[in-house]
């Protein structure tokens, strides 16, 4: 493809990614799907034609939202979709040759560390702009009991208990949510770009994700803020609940390593995850699991002889 056509296909994919984007003015339960997808075409720029033009589509997607809305639209747009994608692509592109010749691509654990880093981030961020966790706590308190308000057909006689207890998660959820999001949509470009031949690398194998040292160290930080009342209670729980994606990731992977031994490995990982569509617990014991495999190595141990599940 040459060099205009590539742009012009990253500036339409910013088009589109900015009106999925827009699509929450809507006020519509169907709208919030649509808004869930605005990472999607960004992705497709990306993984399809390379960081350039991930870079391009979000320029355009910001620039489209300042016409259509404001400032604040496009910044949040820039920060939440654009650079973030933009970044995780160049990572996801990046490659290196061994000695034999074999191309090795940016490892899947290291894209789940970004993807968690820039959550992390956007929670400090979050923190710093409120004058600290307290402070983001009360207006998120605040804002939970308009919400209460509103949807209530009469007034909740434990309204501030219920705020409080709400406001006291919604970070690292806003956070895990934004994190399954992301590796929705990015998993989704590239398959789509795979099953058509266009994608630029090949599709990264789950059962290689191992997670680099420092996600459990601040694991373990987190659970030991808990702990503490106030504040770093508050920054603990939340970073808890962040973290928990990218090792419920880890435990995945061990999951797909181990059904390798199976004669049919495809109808346990349909199994496993239909029931974990029906009742979501068994996430939890898969990030339970991915905690585990940080510390004792349990791909190696599980998968087939003679597999290779290095990312």
């Amino acid at each position: 493809m040459g060099r205009l056509a590539t742009v012009a296909v990253a500036v339409a994919c910013g088009v589109v990614g900015a009106c999925l984007y827009l699509a929450a003015e809507l006020g519509t339960p169907g709208a919030l799907i649509l808004v869930y997808m605005t990472q999607l075409p960004l992705f497709v720029a990306g993984l399809w034609l390379g960081a350039g033009a991930a870079l391009v589509a979000g320029l355009v997607g910001s620039l489209v939202l300042f016409a259509a809305s404001d400032l604040l639209a496009a910044a949040l747009f820039a920060a939440m979709n654009a650079a973030p994608v933009a970044i995780l692509v160049r990572q996801a592109l990046l490659a290196r040759r061994r000695g034999d010749g074999a191309v090795l691509w940016y490892p899947p654990g290291l894209l789940t560390a970004w993807l968690a880093a820039f959550a992390l981030v956007g929670m400090a961020v979050a923190v710093l702009l409120f004058g600290g966790p307290q402070g983001l706590h009360a207006a998120l308190r605040g804002l939970v009991a308009q919400v209460l308000d509103r949807v209530a057909s009469r007034h909740l006689p434990d309204r501030e208990e219920v705020a409080a207890g709400l406001a006291f998660i919604i970070p690292g959820i806003v956070a895990a949510s934004w994190m399954i999001m992301a590796i929705a949509n990015g998993a989704l470009a590239q398959g789509v770009l795979a099953r058509f031949g266009a994608s630029w690398r090949p599709s990264p194998d789950l059962a290689a994700l191992g997670l680099p040292l420092w996600l459990p160290i601040a694991l373990g930080l987190a659970a030991v803020a808990t702990l503490f009342g106030g504040a770093s209670r508050f920054v603990g729980i939340n970073l808890l609940i962040a973290l928990s994606v990218p090792f419920c990731l880890a435990g995945l992977a061990v999951l797909h390593a181990a059904v390798r031994r199976l004669p049919n490995p495809a109808m346990a990982l349909v199994g496993f995850y239909t029931m974990a569509g029906l009742f979501g617990w068994p996430f939890l014991v898969i990030a339970v699991l991915g905690l585990l495999e940080s510390w004792l190595g349990l791909r190696r141990r599980l998968a087939p002889h003679g597999a290779s599940i290095d990312g």
